[in-house]
């Protein structure tokens, strides 16, 4: 067949496919040829589902222990979302405010979603089986997962994230190990007799701790803030976003495992511990923590009162007085 017989469209795609291919050192035909006897892409395949579907393997025969499992894993696929994002605004360079806004817009959306789906952990399970099945997983625990802790480290300058006591303590040029081991979620690993690490805590800093402080260094200067900061006269919608991104992470998500938390493990006269031997009676409420990623941009009646409107909404149905 004449070339002049071929669509002209196709003709266009094969020379610049030749070009590509030139360009790399590679030979075209061969990867035609390739592509001749290649099979068809199936929907299963390309998003590995067989695999993806064995990955729920329960400890136990509680049918509820597999709710929590795809649960986890699903936060965990949104957090590698939120991560893309943010590695996105920190490597745009220049960055413009265009873009900063669509890709902060786009984790806003993702944490709407993390926070929305809590709704499985606290209406989904059956109690009793929870409680029992909770046991075989010992000593693990959302605590240990180490993505949040990168979206903390890639959204504000470390020290902002200082256990509250310590926090004066510290400041932008602190060094990143010094930083590292006080980490208000540091303080959330304690055992509650001892005052030592639990398993939980001291399991996770073997894995993670190299990769968080490397990441702290390397975060420094590209943050979410600092990025922010870089750009000139943001406008007010830019930082209304941010302050949304501050209350979703540090407010409503937490306080959407508190919600969780009192649901199951509260009992009185005692609570009940967590697998993990966290104390999450004080390291879930955000008025304990006070984690506020950009400082700045809010009052000091605002950072006083960090987390207090949604308490009187959840919990007493009012709307909180503003002024």
């Amino acid at each position: 067949m004449h070339e002049s017989q071929f669509d002209p469209k196709i003709l266009e795609k094969i020379h610049q496919l030749e070009e590509k291919f030139r360009s790399s050192g590679q030979d075209l035909l061969s990867y035609l040829e390739g592509l001749l006897y290649a099979d068809y892409l199936t929907y299963w395949d390309y998003i590995n589902l067989d695999v993806l579907l064995s990955l729920q393997q329960p400890k136990t025969s509680f049918k509820d222990e597999k709710i929590f499992i795809i649960y986890h894993q699903i936060t965990e696929l949104y957090f590698k979302l939120i991560i893309s994002e943010m590695e996105q605004i920190a490597d745009e360079n220049p960055l413009s405010e265009t873009f900063f806004k669509a890709r902060l817009e786009r984790i806003l959306m993702y944490f709407d979603h993390l926070i929305s789906s809590f709704a499985m952990m606290w209406k989904g399970m059956e109690k009793d089986q929870f409680l029992k099945f909770r046991m075989s997983l010992l000593p693990s625990s959302g605590f240990q997962s180490a993505q949040f802790r990168e979206i903390e480290l890639m959204a504000t300058d470390a020290f902002h994230l200082i256990y509250l006591s310590k926090r004066a303590e510290f400041d932008y040029h602190s060094p990143g190990d010094d930083l590292f081991e006080n980490l208000y979620w540091q303080h959330g690993a304690i055992e509650l007799a001892t005052g030592e690490k639990t398993l939980t805590l001291k399991n996770f800093e073997e894995k993670y701790g190299k990769k968080l402080i490397e990441l702290i260094e390397s975060y420094r200067r590209k943050n979410l803030w600092q990025k922010y900061m870089d750009l000139e006269n943001g406008s007010e919608a830019l930082k209304d976003l941010m302050r949304s991104f501050d209350l979703k992470a540090n407010v409503f998500w937490p306080l959407a495992h508190y919600k969780s938390a009192v649901r199951y493990l509260q009992k009185d006269p005692h609570d009940i511990a967590a697998t993990g031997g966290t104390n999450w009676q004080k390291y879930l409420p955000p008025r304990f923590q006070k984690v506020i990623f950009f400082p700045e941009l809010w009052t000091e009646k605002e950072m006083e009162e960090w987390g207090k409107g949604w308490v009187v909404k959840e919990i007493f149905g009012e709307e909180i007085q503003k002024g």
